[in-house]
């Protein structure tokens, strides 16, 4: 069993910005989801988490073992998809993955080439495998992202804003793919897409301006919002007036009718339906109260 364990870490950077406010966090094996909004700092924590920046404070530990004073113990085990990555402008997928395996220390020619071709049809580029990895749609370089970080079976696999750029059979590919990979080993899901935590995660946590606010089981999470949750069909221009007297989660449009979704502790009168409390509430519920 690994584990990843943050205690009271903290990151700031030298334009004054706290990015990471004494965060505190044990995870296991299986898929965990990281859930915040764009600047929220996912994107700090995976860097911290991944040896690529030094804390400011606190400490990382794999496996009992501090990342800050043994960093090589987790480089071996871990496989990284940032949210940005460059590629050499020549090299063909099939090349590169060759490239990166040996750089992960797999020497055997032959078990470079198994990994290769498993994870290049995995992620559907097994047909486009001897083209340029520069000349690839943003879907694809994406895809060969996933490929690379999951190279040498890493124990550790850390994924930010993985789902950007795919379509939705893509998508539905990729988060099949990492549900398969993260049984027996860490799978951090980082995303501000409630619905790719909802679909695969046991366990999440909610970050919000460099805290975090929540962290449990999903379901759980929401059960706590049993009751308090109603729906109505508004006109636009009522929107201010509903936001001013309602604490309105979010709206959206349908038919080309807005409907608002609102917690409340109480029974709301004026044609509120009760409805049942998805994921998309408690998050948005999170980040209000916590504004």
């Amino acid at each position: 069993m690994n584990t990843l364990e943050l205690q009271n870490l903290s990151k700031s950077y030298s334009n004054g910005t706290l990015a990471l406010n004494s965060i505190n966090l044990k995870i296991s094996n299986g898929m965990f989801g990281l859930l915040g909004p764009n600047g929220a700092g996912k994107s700090s924590l995976m860097r911290t988490i991944a040896s690529l920046q030094e804390p400011s404070q606190g400490k990382v530990l794999f496996n009992k073992k501090s990342v800050s004073d043994h960093p090589d113990f987790l480089r071996a085990s871990l496989g990284y998809l940032p949210q940005e990555f460059g590629v050499f402008p020549k090299l063909s997928a099939k090349e590169l993955l060759n490239h990166i395996a040996i750089l992960k220390g797999i020497g055997n020619k032959h078990e470079r080439t198994q990994q290769i071709d498993f994870l290049l049809n995995q992620t559907n580029l097994y047909s486009e495998r001897n083209k340029a990895v520069s000349t690839y749609s943003g879907g694809m370089k994406q895809r060969f992202g996933i490929a690379q970080a999951l190279l040498g079976n890493p124990q550790l696999i850390i994924v930010d804003e993985p789902t950007a750029g795919l379509d939705p059979e893509e998508r539905n590919r990729f988060l099949n793919l990492l549900s398969e990979v993260g049984e027996n080993r860490i799978v951090i899901l980082s995303t501000h897409l409630v619905d790719d935590v909802q679909e695969l995660c046991a366990q999440m946590a909610i970050l919000f301006k460099g805290k975090l606010f929540a962290q449990g089981n999903p379901q759980i999470l929401v059960e706590k919002l049993k009751g308090k949750i109603w729906s109505k069909r508004i006109e636009k221009s009522e929107l201010k007036k509903f936001s001013e007297n309602h604490k309105v989660l979010s709206k959206r449009l349908n038919a080309g009718q807005t409907w608002i979704r609102v917690f409340s502790e109480f029974p709301l009168e004026g044609e509120f339906i009760p409805e049942k409390p998805q994921l998309e509430d408690f998050y948005f519920y999170t980040l209000q109260i916590n504004s």
